[in-house]
């Protein structure tokens, strides 16, 4: 569950293109080589050290390139298979697809997802793979091993020819997969199927088949229910790697005991609500008055239990208690997809995208995106991720409708989506999070507040425009908008006057609009009250968008004419300098280092 989405390396446009169609299946990134590539998610320089990079760091890479740059790239940090992450080779036409390296890591895999996307066969080369039609030591979704070493020896043994026995518990089907092709009874060489700790040497293959039902009190501590819910299965023999879920009552959604415990056993949380749960109640062995006063159903750990088991399951553990929590365990007919269940969390990821051009959009972001079901956001900033939100659901709406989407996104979370809120810039700078957090803080219903919220930061516009001209955020500066339709003139003549007399560097956000033509006029007239009309002023529209135009020009040479919405004012402090080197016009703030220095 933890392992890390691929990356894709690409080396020119046509690499790119292909490579951004299959992140949209397998999610990931696109990294590509910058002046030949337009769009990445992340620009290298050097191809070789980027690969080698990436592979150290444990990410899977799909390299749309020729199999002998991934080799001459990781081959000197080749060590230990087992903690090698996949590498996989794409055609740059889409023709083949090769698992390089880390086969049953993952690579076999994602090499077959590509595969299935391009109407082709994937160049499977590991032994197991390619004579049996499985690998033990990759067992399919649904499925765990304990010990990877000991599959090794058992592959080998049938590779071989070896006969091998199958011992399958009398309640579990023996995997279909498991396509042995000498089985026998009598062998020594013992796989077997069981979802009961097993301890004897064999080895086992777990079914995920158990669903742990769980239930607590408020803020229950975590150790309590996760040491409940070990020794619950430690008592039943039950091993853990044949877990398939945790489930509860979509009340605890956002209890951390709940989530923890999920994460510790590396499975998802999933939750029903209290109809569903009511659904069980002939089946459950401890049905509960005092439950149902509660929460309005007759017992939340069986009942959670049964609802993810399904009709043919039955509840193998009755309710167990300590002092704060029960949980309860019951067993599906049939390894469980805890994706056709009840609700996962939602979740909320606020994000900002930047000004616009993708190479300026953080890997972050990229990864929430790709991992969402919905984008919520203005439709100009949707038409701008059109690559990154491919085959997603889309809710746009006007510029100007800025709470309607901001409760649009809270809902969809709150219905178990995983659900992303998209700003331009910085999400926390004049855009949607500081709306988010306030549509939470005034709106009591319970739904949001079990939505998992988390905020990305994104290149603001003024550090786009600072960047494209110099420094000259170089010392401290103030951000001001000069839009008055949230907040008073006055205030905000106030707030211009302060940083004025503080002499800051100033940025002025949505300086203009077509009935907003005399407050950036008023702005400019306090400031030059206190500083020199040949102060530098960065006038930058359009930033990392066609169109893109950054001038320079001084504060008494400033109308209002020069600049509309889409254009940042940045005025310079008195101590800010334009110069001019290398053919370009730079601006910059010192922050004294000069007198630094003369005292020295």
């Amino acid at each position: 569950m933890n392992q890390k989405q691929p990356v894709y390396v690409v080396l020119n446009r046509t690499g790119e293109n292909l490579a951004r169609r299959l992140a949209n299946i397998t999610g990931g990134e696109v990294h590509g080589l910058e002046s030949r590539t337009g769009s990445p998610d992340r620009a290298f320089a050097e191809t070789l050290a980027h690969i080698r990079s990436l592979f150290e760091g444990g990410f899977p890479v799909v390299g749309v390139c020729a199999t002998g740059i991934l080799v001459r790239a990781v081959a000197p940090v080749l060590a230990d298979k087992n903690d090698e992450p996949p590498v996989i080779a794409v055609a740059e036409d889409g023709s083949v697809v090769v698992p390089v390296l880390g086969g049953h890591k993952g690579a076999n895999g994602i090499a077959r997802i590509i595969a299935a996307e391009l109407n082709i066969e994937a160049s499977v080369t590991t032994a197991g793979d390619v004579v049996l039609g499985f690998a033990l030591d990759d067992p399919p979704a649904g499925w765990r091993i304990k010990d990877a070493a000991a599959a090794k020896s058992v592959m080998a043994a049938m590779l071989n020819g070896e006969p091998i026995r199958i011992d399958c518990e009398s309640y579990l089907s023996a995997p279909a997969w498991l396509n042995a092709p000498n089985v026998s009874v009598a062998a020594e060489t013992v796989i077997r199927v069981t979802d009961r700790i097993s301890d004897d040497g064999a080895f086992t293959i777990h079914p995920q088949v158990l669903c742990i039902g769980v239930g607590c009190e408020r803020d229950c501590e975590p150790s309590e229910v996760r040491d409940l819910v070990w020794e619950t299965l430690d008592d039943a023999g039950l091993a853990p790697e044949a877990v398939a879920c945790v489930v509860s009552l979509d009340l605890k959604s956002d209890e951390p005991a709940v989530l923890s415990l999920a994460e510790d056993l590396n499975v998802p949380a999933r939750f029903f609500d209290c109809a569903r749960l009511a659904q069980e109640t002939p089946r459950l062995k401890n049905p509960s008055d005092v439950v149902f006063a509660e929460v309005g159903c007759h017992g939340v750990a069986e009942g959670a239990a049964l609802a993810a088991a399904g009709p043919d399951g039955e509840l193998i553990v009755e309710k167990r208690k300590s002092a704060r929590a029960t949980c309860a365990i019951a067993r599906a007919a049939a390894p469980v997809d805890p994706e056709t269940l009840g609700r996962a969390r939602g979740r909320l990821s606020i994000v900002g995208i930047g000004p616009g051009q993708a190479t300026w959009r953080t890997p972050e972001v990229s990864r929430w995106l790709a991992a969402a079901t919905d984008v919520v956001g203005y439709g100009l900033y949707l038409d701008l991720l059109e690559d990154a939100i491919s085959g997603k659901q889309r809710h746009m709406s006007e510029l100007s409708e800025e709470e309607a989407r901001v409760r649009r996104s809270i809902e969809l979370a709150a219905e178990g989506r995983d659900v992303v809120l998209v700003s331009s810039g910085d999400a926390g700078i004049y855009a949607m999070a500081a709306l988010a957090f306030e549509v939470l803080d005034r709106d009591d219903n319970p739904a949001f507040n079990r939505v998992d919220i988390r905020v990305s930061p994104g290149i603001s516009a003024v550090q786009a425009a600072a960047a494209r001209i110099g420094a000259p955020l170089g010392h401290d500066f103030a951000l001001i908008s000069l839009s008055d339709l949230l907040t008073p003139w006055e205030v905000i003549e106030q707030r211009i006057e302060a940083a004025a007399r503080g002499d800051f560097t100033v940025a002025f956000y949505n300086p203009v609009s077509k009935r907003r033509r005399t407050q950036l006029a008023a702005a400019k007239e306090i400031l030059l009250n206190h500083r020199p009309g040949d102060v530098p002023v960065v006038l930058a529209r359009n930033l990392g968008r066609e169109g893109e135009n950054v001038q320079v020009i001084t504060l008494s040479s400033l109308e209002v004419d020069m600049v509309d919405m889409l254009t940042l004012v940045l005025i310079g402090s008195s101590a800010t300098r334009h110069i001019k080197r290398g053919m370009r016009d730079w601006v910059y703030t010192p922050r004294g280092y000069a007198a630094k220095h003369a005292d020295g």
